[in-house]
């Protein structure tokens, strides 16, 4: 009788600041962007000067404006382009591997660049877009949240853009009827939690396709709140959609700091728990008992029903806290930024957070970041049509889709999500 042994694939706890890339994504993608920069910048590039402006009136330290020719800037950071993309080439064919930081490195160069030809003879308002972008960002980080949890544990979370809406409606009527936000919080969270639930029911009891059921909650909860919203609220708005609002709170010391104070320590409550969220997250799967359990269950269920762990139980558990976590963010519609419910106010900011969860690569401290990069993309679209630069909108709002195109095919490398995310599973 010979004895057989069976791996179970793990992944570490541990990422490393190095991304393993093909032999030729990583160089393609420099090379094409660095040929999109030359065409933009250099051949169709714009005289004058750019002026990034660093500091708003009332702060304290002011940091005086960086004025710079835009024609001569271009032409240099598309230069330093060029010979980053020669080195990712030189690089691949020695048979080395493009680093995570040479890709960071190459997209601030590219952004500098944009921000300078974009605004050529223009004021940019530096601080005011960094201020926007925390403010456009934060839902979507909560979202990006919850849209980790929950597939970390096996179970794909369409219906983060529901949860979104869930929570910010109910948040505004909470809030309106008990005149306290506080009070909208909770109830924003108790519609995600709803809304997570019935994803949980359907994928995990019923065993039905998760994608589909995460469209389908979608659907509802816009229709259900369009509703709600067209036959109650906006025929009793005064008591049932005028919630009180956070009001920004500046943080000692810390709101002072010259560029970043402004932009990260005078902000709701509500921000400030993003960034709570953000930590609690990351030090929960990747820290805890918890964690380690869920991730279990989204790589090897069967491996973990083996060792005692209740797969049905931990992915029923997980998704409610994703869906808490998702209409948390919802609140910050109505109770942090415009201050009154607005049908279907998510505008799709739900699938935009499931985008940062895949370029994230199903890491909360990366879909963070991927969320901030949407924030910001969609925060500069504003600020250029503002400043009158000549950009047309509709290329700003393609921008956050062709960067993550980019960035998965080469800049990240391999994406690969939890083994076990969107399968079924039968407890023995």
């Amino acid at each position: 009788m010979t004895a057989t042994t069976t791996s179970i694939p793990t992944t570490s706890v541990a990422e490393t600041t190095t991304v393993r890339v093909g032999s030729r994504r990583a160089p393609i993608a420099f090379a094409v962007a660095a040929a999109a920069a030359i065409l933009l910048f250099v051949v169709f590039g714009r005289t004058g000067d750019t002026t990034f402006r660093l500091s708003a009136p009332t702060d304290l330290v002011q940091l005086p404006p960086l004025v710079v020719p835009a024609r001569t800037t271009t032409a240099l950071l598309t230069a330093a382009l060029v010979a980053l993309a020669v080195f990712a080439v030189w690089r691949t064919a020695s048979g080395r591997r493009v680093s995570l930081w040479a890709g960071a490195g190459f997209s601030a160069v590219f952004l500098a660049a944009f921000l300078t030809w974009a605004a050529a003879g223009h004021t940019l308002p530096v601080l005011g877009l960094l201020i926007g972008t925390v403010g456009i960002s934060t839902p979507l980080v909560f979202g990006a949240l919850g849209g980790v949890i929950s597939e970390r544990v096996g179970v794909i979370n369409v219906a983060i853009e529901g949860q979104l809406l869930g929570g910010a409606l109910v948040s505004a009527v909470v809030a309106s009827v008990t005149g306290s936000p506080v009070a909208g919080v909770l109830g924003a969270v108790a519609a995600g939690v709803l809304v997570s639930l019935l994803l949980a029911v359907f994928a995990i009891t019923y065993w039905v396709d998760q994608v589909i059921v995460g469209v389908v909650l979608n659907v509802l909860v816009v229709g259900l709140t369009s509703f709600l919203y067209s036959t109650v609220l906006t025929e009793d708005a005064a008591t049932l959609n005028a919630p009180p609002r956070f009001r920004a709170v500046e943080i000692p010391g810390l709101s002072q700091i010259p560029l970043i104070g402004p932009t990260f320590f005078r902000q709701t409550v509500i921000v400030y728990a993003a960034y709570v969220a953000v930590a609690a997250v990351y030090l929960g799967l990747f820290h805890t008992r918890w964690g380690l359990r869920l991730r279990a269950v989204g790589e090897h269920p069967q491996a973990a029903d083996t060792v005692g762990i209740r797969v049905g139980r931990t992915r029923f558990r997980a998704v409610a806290v994703a869906g808490a976590v998702a209409g948390f963010g919802g609140a910050y519609f109505t109770l942090g930024a415009v201050g009154s419910f607005q049908q279907e106010m998510t505008a799709g900011m739900g699938y935009i957070a499931l985008a940062a969860v895949i370029f994230g690569r199903w890491d909360p401290v990366r879909a963070t970041l991927a969320a901030l990069l949407f924030g910001f993309a969609t925060n500069l679209q504003y600020v250029l049509s503002v400043i009158g630069s000549p950009v047309p909108s509709e290329l700003m709002l393609m921008l956050p889709y062709v960067v993550t195109i980019v960035a998965v095919a080469g800049l990240v490398g391999r994406v690969r999500g939890p083994a076990a995310s969107g399968l079924p599973y039968a407890s023995r």
